[in-house]
């Protein structure tokens, strides 16, 4: 009776451990959170730079909250080694949703909060992506494509994250769109026009009978939809992903053209 009783509990404590495996990286979290808990609390500087003992605090404020949503894979052979990744403070990356191929879906850091995902990167005049957006994670090697209950979790996720937070259609977009010299994810077998159809980021209509016009500046035309062109080559090539599913073209022909004229107009 004796050793089954000890059997039972080394089983427990077994079952325990590995039910409880990012127990540490937990409250690391907790810690860190609280951490930036107390310094929103802290008062404002006092109302003076001269001698004054009291301030006066707005009532008025709320958190900043995130306008972009920027979807990547995670060129990585599973989601148990992507939330590793994450989970390790040497690595100095992080998003704030990690969806694995069966769908499931882990919320890893507070939408409010910055997440390490973008990296260097731009959108229109926005230098600083990661502190106006939530990164979300696709568990993917870069080269398979994305199954059905993983896009079928992404889309319920974006569309908490769209009404939570008011964010616009065309703000749906990919980590090779801010940041085509270094990025090419998520990679072109992902359906950027089912997630249109769904009011996440925008798409071209039927080109059949678009006309452009003689003096189309193409990069222009890439700057107002929001692509950095300080490497042109490199927004085309990321445009044409995106958009085409082409991954190593980086010239405009004919029909490009009429795709990014398109588009322009939607964004103008």
């Amino acid at each position: 009776m004796r050793i089954t009783l000890l059997f039972f509990i080394i089983i427990v404590l077994i079952f325990s451990c590995s039910s409880n495996k990012y127990a540490a990286t937990n409250r690391t979290y907790k810690k860190q959170a609280k951490a930036f808990g107390k310094i929103i609390s802290r008062t404002p500087v006092k109302d003076s730079f001269i001698n004054q003992s009291s301030w006066v605090g707005t009532t008025n404020f709320g958190l900043r909250k995130p306008n972009f949503v920027i979807i990547h894979h995670t060129a990585q052979n599973s989601c148990e080694q992507t939330l590793q990744t994450f989970t390790l403070p040497r690595t100095q990356v992080s998003a704030h949703y990690v969806i694995c191929k069966d769908g499931t879906v882990h919320h890893m850091l507070n939408d409010y909060l910055r997440a390490w995902q973008a990296g260097i990167s731009s959108w229109g005049n926005d230098k600083d992506i990661n502190s106006s957006s939530i990164g979300i994670e696709l568990d993917n090697n870069g080269f398979d494509s994305f199954p059905p209950a993983q896009i079928n979790s992404l889309l319920t996720v974006l569309a908490t994250l769209k009404k939570l937070y008011n964010i616009p259609t065309a703000n749906f977009i990919g980590h090779e769109d801010i940041a085509p010299t270094r990025k090419n994810d998520p990679n072109v077998t992902f359906p950027w026009q089912l997630l249109s159809q769904n009011g996440y980021g925008l798409w071209y209509d039927d080109t059949t009978n678009i006309s452009v016009p003689e003096n189309f500046n193409s990069l222009q035309a890439l700057r107002i939809i929001g692509y950095s062109v300080k490497d042109s080559a490199a927004a085309i090539e990321a445009f044409k992903r995106h958009f085409e599913k082409q991954d190593s073209s980086r010239v405009l022909f004919d029909n490009d053209q009429k795709i990014l004229y398109n588009l322009m107009m939607k964004y103008e």
